[in-house]
């Protein structure tokens, strides 16, 4: 049923608006199951279209698909020093199977890269057999204490994937462009702007040689890590035996990348664009894109007011258009409109009586800008011809926004820590410094501010004029983003 209850304003409580617009736009559920989600039809959706989208950028760069196993012997995990320090403590472990104990337990997949190691090993011999290539959709378990709908839960869905390179410049430099991918994609589909660069030592995955992020800004300024890709060195491939002959004859170690992004992308969606009406849902991952609302008083009406939602439904499939017709006779019209608002549908089209006789349609826009007008009254042959290039500038204006947005909270040329805490205190955003790399002045930093270091940004996103004074004092090596995060 259509809740035309009030959301909490996002200035007002924002963690508030997002666990409402989670469940009142039927994006997820909370589960029976401690810390897990039910995503419904609605936000399932959402993520099968991100899956369409991610999995052919992965095979357009020569990736396929494959799956390993949900329960992993709990010595693979241990084999890696890093590994197992890193995920302990967010292990769930299978004891007991068939009314017995186990001689080993077995871990419920936390990630993979142990378990797919060792049948990399079995399958790789030879330089031909170079680069492996491979990616997985699966759900993983990691036994979070604190949860949030999509931001952490303790099981949640994912791709992760996993290659094999004969070159350690052959694996740095897969790593990075599939951190490329993710950023196209999160662009491209999801109207949302990632800053990219390199985590520090601190804040890198348990067992990586290299970690790179994608970190995206929140409409609260607080960052969130929405994509990750590692290189791994060979550190996994020494622990499994994963080696090969190589074109010299000799034997040598595998290199390894891993990357992965998880229904995280759902709630990132929602704060990167969502309004106080509800998530608003970036076109090229809508599953409806368009919702016609048929509108009659009577049954006279009925049928013919159906008839021609049921041709203009034709007509925009036939462009390639998703759409929808909502004929539920036992809500009222506004009681429709209130659900597809708070669904984030990107084009309502309004069709009754009058119009038929006019030839028109209402067009309502989820979102326009201050020189538009969100509901139009338009011939029904322009609206159809006109629904697929608006949809497509409908995707470019929130990118735009949300870039711009980004641009708006972000400060450089901060020098000192208090200077820091105080954009932390006011609002926060991304905050540029310089750093010397010491790991006591990030610790001190992260003490005093709750900003955390998100990444060493890539050249393209650096300030200008690179800062020579670190946010701890003396000299800088580098310049580095911080913000509380998610």
């Amino acid at each position: 049923m259509a809740d035309n209850k009030k959301l909490t304003p996002r200035d007002e409580d924002f963690s508030a608006w997002y666990n409402e617009v989670v469940l009142r736009a039927e994006l997820a559920d909370y589960s029976p199951v401690r810390g897990s989600m039910v995503i419904r039809p609605w936000g399932y959706g959402i993520w099968e279209n991100m899956q369409r989208g991610l999995d052919g950028l992965f095979k357009d760069t020569g990736h396929e698909n494959a799956y390993f196993p949900l329960l992993i012997p709990m010595s693979f995990i241990e084999r890696e020093k890093a590994h197992i320090e890193g995920f302990k403590p967010e292990l769930a472990v299978v004891t007991h199977a068939g009314g017995k104990e186990l001689e080993e337990p077995l871990v419920i997949r936390p990630t993979s890269e142990t378990i797919i190691m060792e049948m990399y090993a079995k399958w790789i011999q030879s330089y031909r057999d170079l680069p492996l290539l491979i990616n997985q959709w699966a759900n993983v378990v990691r036994w979070e204490m604190r949860t949030k709908l999509f931001l952490r839960t303790s099981e949640f869905l994912w791709q992760e994937g996993h290659t094999v390179h004969a070159t350690s410049e052959e694996a740095e430099e897969h790593t990075r462009r599939m951190l490329g991918v993710y950023r196209t994609f999160m662009e491209d589909w999801m109207a949302m702007p990632p800053l990219t660069g390199l985590k520090s030592e601190s804040e890198k995955f348990a067992g990586a040689v290299q970690s790179y992020a994608c970190e995206a800004l929140m409409q609260d300024n607080k960052a969130l890590q929405v994509g990750t890709s590692h290189f791994l060195g060979q550190n996994f491939s020494r622990q499994f035996s994963l080696t090969f002959q190589t074109e010299e004859g000799k034997e040598e170690y595998g290199w390894n990348t891993s990357w992965g992004v998880s229904t995280r992308l759902v709630g990132a969606l929602v704060m990167t664009h969502g309004d106080d009406n509800g998530v608003v849902v970036p076109p090229r991952l809508a599953p409806t894109q368009v919702v016609i609302v048929p509108i009659w008083r009577n049954d006279d009406q009925a049928e013919a007011v159906r008839s021609k939602a049921a041709a203009l439904k034709a007509r925009l499939g036939e462009q390639g258009v998703r759409v929808r017709i909502d004929e539920r006779d036992y809500l009222s019209p506004g009681n429709k409109f209130y659900e597809w608002e708070r669904k984030g549908v990107p084009i309502r089209l309004e069709l009754g009586p009058k119009d038929l006789e006019n030839e028109q349609v209402v067009l309502v826009k989820r979102v326009c800008g201050e020189d538009e007008d969100r509901k139009e009254f338009l011939p029904e042959a322009q609206a159809l011809a006109e629904i697929p290039d608006r949809l497509e500038a409908f995707q470019a204006s929130l990118l735009e926004a949300a870039t711009a947005r980004r641009e708006a909270n972000s400060y450089r040329g901060v020098e000192d820590i208090g200077q820091l805490k105080e954009i932390m205190e006011s609002g926060g955003g991304f905050v540029y410094t310089g750093w010397s790399g010491d790991p006591e002045v990030e610790e001190r930093v992260k003490e005093e501010t709750k900003a955390t270091l998100r990444c060493i940004p890539d050249e393209e996103f650096r300030s200008s004029d690179a800062p020579t004074k670190c946010i701890g004092g003396g000299e800088a090596k580098m310049e580095v983003v911080w913000d509380r995060a998610y």
